[in-house]
């Protein structure tokens, strides 16, 4: 045993030592003791447990962030993760999906593709994609309507790769029909032409 794990041993000791004498000393009935200990560990492992999934419970955040219609324009409040999220419909079938500036085309997961009804067996050759992670083959196809609250794109142009896992990102071709988008105090805000309210 190493010096560095004796004084471990010897700190890990100490704690269960004292509270245990202190426990003696004060006479506490032993079935109590007993209870408030499986209180604590019980909280404890729901701690632990909460410090282990925080990546799936970030997850289920961006499911229960807000998405409203205001005068018109859609708002969508920021993630937790820093990224804003929308409850979007594409052709009918219901996705969160990922609003991302960066990228220049509406990128869809093969799943999504597959539900929505989106053909991408009409693009002869794939497209070579440049993306953060580096570059991906994707298909291309279109969506005949993409809805994000009140906001509508008609005939929108998609690529479709199993390089995107299950992400579905809305990208700059959906942004640019709008009269304005703006992120002002943590909040998206996405104003349609005139035409579409």
């Amino acid at each position: 045993m190493t010096g560095d794990q004796k004084a471990d041993l010897l700190f890990y000791a100490v704690i269960i030592i004292l509270p245990v004498s202190a426990l003696i000393a004060r006479r506490v009935p032993l079935g109590r003791t007993l209870m408030s200990a499986a209180a604590w560990v019980a909280i404890f492992a729901v701690g632990l447990l909460v410090v282990q999934q925080r990546e799936q419970l970030t997850g289920l955040t961006r499911f229960l962030s807000d998405q409203k219609v205001v005068g018109g324009e859609t708002r969508i409040r920021q993630s937790p993760d820093g990224h804003f999220w929308a409850d979007v419909s594409i052709n009918g079938v219901d996705r969160r999906m990922l609003i991302d500036s960066g990228a220049t085309t509406t990128a869809i997961s093969v799943a999504t593709a597959r539900v929505a009804g989106i053909d991408t067996e009409r693009s002869p050759f794939p497209a070579i994609l440049n993306t953060a992670n580096g570059q991906v083959a994707a298909r291309t196809g279109r969506a005949d309507r993409v809805e994000i609250g009140s906001v509508v794109a008609k005939d929108l142009g998609v690529v479709v790769s199993p390089a995107f896992g299950e992400t579905n990102v809305i990208g700059m071709n959906f942004l640019s029909q709008l009269k304005s988008w703006r992120v002002q105090g943590g909040t998206l805000i996405l104003e349609p032409e005139p035409t579409q309210n």
